[in-house]
């Protein structure tokens, strides 16, 4: 289990929604990428470098199971890259050159270079665009390897940008990501919704909808994928309280981007969600635990293996 050190406590905040033309838009993409410029800005980037623990346990993971496919690229392209969690990751041994792109120019450029020195052994390019529109910014078939660690929980059409992705690859290619899966912060939902009934008499959803687990082998299979692999795994992190759990998410830039949701939250109904997330899933030691779960995703070319 992860633990997180306690900090100074804010309120639970966001922004407001803008104005949404795209039909079936579940989240304002434009609210998140404000969300995430706020996120990688504060303090120089120091608040957002303090919460790279989650995605830095994921991009751990992830890099396992690239090397398991046993093979090296000319280039690799990090689709949602954010600051490089997983690209300082990547060796020479492995490509040649790797793309970070992501929708957030500021979480792009959080980090120079210099940061990765002695980790950074490969040339590194990054590309400022959102990866729901991956095809403006890529060509098709111009891709060995994508991959995308916690940044595909985010888009609005999932089948379409999985679609998108195949589409960059080359016959060969290879496809690996990792994206927060349904149960992800159950114990923050139901502290939330139980406080909310009582003290406001509704819910809002204050958390995203996430990809449900059952659906992600059919959704690969639907984007053209062939010799899929899905695993799913949990990371647990501890915390002080709720509050600095919510601070974190805040400065990861995990902020609530729900279209149509209400945002703010009165403090008495705060203080009672905290108090149902203590008495349902305390830990023994005082702390409390935020369960993510990971749904680990490889595509891996049916010419690579048979």
């Amino acid at each position: 289990m992860l633990l997180r050190a306690a900090g100074q406590r804010r309120a639970f905040a966001s922004i407001s929604n803008s104005n949404i033309t795209q039909p079936f838009a579940v989240f304002d993409r434009n609210v998140k990428r404000i969300q995430r410029d706020r996120a990688a800005s504060k303090n120089g980037g120091e608040d957002s470098r303090t919460v790279d623990y989650l995605r830095n346990e994921v991009a751990d993971r992830m890099i396992e199971r690239l090397l398991d496919i046993k093979r090296t690229y000319n280039s690799i392209l990090d689709v949602g890259s954010g600051p490089g969690h997983f690209s300082r990751l990547i060796e020479s041994k492995l490509t040649k050159k790797v793309v970070m792109l992501d929708m957030s120019e500021k979480t792009l450029r959080r980090d120079d270079d210099s940061e990765f020195e002695g980790k950074w052994l490969i040339p590194v390019e990054r590309i400022h665009a959102d990866e729901e529109n991956l095809l403006q910014a890529i060509a098709p078939g111009s891709q060995e390897a994508v991959v995308s660690c916690l940044s595909l929980h985010w888009v609005n059409d999932l089948p379409g940008v999985l679609v998108q992705i195949r589409e960059v690859l080359r016959t060969d290619g290879v496809f690996l990501g990792a994206l927060l899966g349904g149960d992800t912060l159950f114990e923050l939902r139901t502290a939330l919704q139980l406080a909310e009934l009582e003290r406001e008499g509704g819910i809002s959803p204050h958390i995203s909808p996430m990809t449900d687990t059952r659906d992600v082998s059919n959704l690969l299979g639907r984007a053209g994928f062939s010799l899929l692999t899905v695993d799913i795994e949990d990371v647990t992190v501890a915390y002080p309280s709720m509050f600095e759990l919510l601070q974190d998410l805040g400065d990861m830039g995990e902020g609530n981007a729900v279209i149509g949701s209400r945002h703010l939250l009165h403090r008495d109904t705060l203080m009672a969600a905290s108090a149902a997330y203590q008495a349902l899933h305390g830990n023994e030691d005082g702390t409390i635990p935020a369960t993510f779960q990971v749904i680990f995703l490889v595509m891996r070319s049916l010419s690579l293996y048979e």
